[in-house]
């Protein structure tokens, strides 16, 4: 590590500037729900600066502050990922409207209160706030490269490669090792870490404690390197008994979990097929009438416990350049769509019959999405790059999952394709709850038009 990078690491503090983006954050949430309500002002009483709409922003602003940081509307998180700011910032609003409401209630204070002002800038102020932080967060990101964070990889006899914004310290070029017994060691190694927020450590497997008791002081996260976790697809790190222990498997959801899911399922499968019915009556009859072919392809895909099912999608091919097994993906301006069925596909409306799997109960509304057993990443079956890709069937598959709303879909050019979906997958079995599936529900209208479609 150079001399100017070592500078350079430990003068750019970037908790400083985490700490000045959030005030800016926090100032655009307070002024954005000042116009909402002074609009709301200006409809009701004709006046922006009538006292109705400064005295519920007075009571209003505060207690969304406290219920957003609580929240993480300000967290690395939500700099990096402006959509992700934006609905963090939208249910901390909505949060603090409720608050608010049982507060005047409580307090029996209603009546100084004006219901349309605060129903009206209520209404403006949650789109408003959400709006604002996704603009503000595609203006800073790209400024700042998207990198909030300062990570430092240190490699001690390893060869390794930096990624994103990390900075590679090579522990022989900065003469370090882990020893305990060298106090000027241990000023050595605070020095090089300065104000970074995390040490990402590759070191040899007998060297791993050593470096973890040396770290242990440096009052940052560290992290290690374990590639040989990943070949036997550990998940999680846990406790049992006083015993560490890996996850490295997950059976499906209990039977409560099972029901509860399942009620979830049919409580929007059922009143959204009555909703749909004509327009899919309608997009069928488009479809038929554009090309010769039924309106809906059949698929064989793989299910719930490897079991085979027919899944349904509203026909965007030729009947002669159909691909059943889905051999060869679809690629943009792909010849073998036709012109309504490019159209469904941008938009995902080609999906929607699936909403009748989960009616038959071969599906979810939210799990992992089933593959085309013909689909492949550098010319290999998805099973064939990483092994763990059966596992992924423990639950049933969804319409919509983890991995897409993380904007992880189209077609899988890459090995690391199918890795990084696969990983989200798999972390969605570990981690399944039903306010995950209602959070993916909310974020899946985000993604529904994507770049990828094709």
């Amino acid at each position: 590590m150079s001399g100017h990078a070592r500078r350079d690491l430990t003068t750019k503090n970037y908790h400083k500037l985490r700490a000045q983006l959030y005030a800016f954050l926090l100032a655009v949430d307070g002024i954005v729900m000042a116009l909402a309500l002074a609009a709301a002002n200006l409809i009701r009483f004709g006046d922006p600066l009538s006292e109705p709409g400064i005295r519920t922003w007075v009571v209003l602003f505060p207690i969304y502050a406290v219920v957003a940081i609580y929240n993480r509307a300000f967290s690395i998180e939500a700099l990096t990922w402006p959509r992700r700011s934006a609905l963090r910032s939208m249910s901390a609003m909505a949060f603090a409207l409720v608050l608010m409401a049982l507060l005047l209630f409580a307090l029996k204070v209603g009546a100084d209160f004006s219901r349309l002002v605060f129903g009206i800038g209520s209404v403006l102020s949650v789109f408003g706030m959400a709006t604002s932080r996704f603009l503000v967060g595609r203006a800073i990101g790209p400024r700042l490269n998207w990198t909030f964070r300062r990570d430092i990889l240190l490699a001690d006899e390893v060869d390794v490669r930096p990624r994103n914004s990390e900075i590679l310290v090579s522990a022989a070029e900065n003469q370090l090792a882990p020893n305990l017994d060298d106090p000027a060691m241990l000023d050595r190694l605070s020095n090089v870490i300065g104000e970074c927020d995390r040490v990402i450590l590759a070191c040899p497997d007998d060297r791993r404690a050593a470096w973890s008791e040396m770290l242990k002081g440096a009052n940052v996260d560290v992290e290690i390197l374990a590639p040989d976790l990943r070949d036997i697809g550990a998940l999680e790190l846990r406790s049992l008994d006083g015993r560490t222990t890996l996850l490295v498997a997950c059976g499906p959801i209990g039977m409560r979990d099972r029901a509860v899911k399942r009620t979830l399922d049919l409580a929007i499968a059922v009143p959204a097929l009555m909703v749909l019915a004509v327009p899919m009556v309608l997009i069928a009859l488009l479809i038929r009438i554009g090309s010769r072919g039924p309106a809906l392809f059949r698929q064989p895909r793989m299910g719930h416990g490897n079991s085979m099912f027919q899944m349904l999608k509203f026909r965007t091919m030729r009947v002669e350049n159909e691909d059943r097994d889905g051999v060869q993906s679809t690629s943009r301006d792909d010849a073998r769509i036709t012109r309504i069925g490019s159209f469904l596909r941008r938009t995902s409306i080609d999906e929607l019959p699936q909403l009748i799997n989960v009616l038959r109960g071969e599906m979810s509304i939210v799990g992992p999405r089933p593959h085309a057993l013909g689909s492949t990443a550098e010319d290999e079956a998805f099973w064939e790059i990483d092994r763990r890709y059966w596992d992924r069937h423990a639950i049933k598959p969804g319409i919509t999952g983890l991995a897409q709303v993380r904007g992880l879909r189209g077609t899988t050019e890459r090995r690391e394709d199918l890795r990084d979906r696969l990983q989200a997958d798999l972390e969605y079995l570990a981690g399944w709850s039903l306010g995950r599936d209602l959070l993916i529900i909310a974020r899946t209208a985000m993604v529904l038009v994507h770049r990828r479609a094709y």
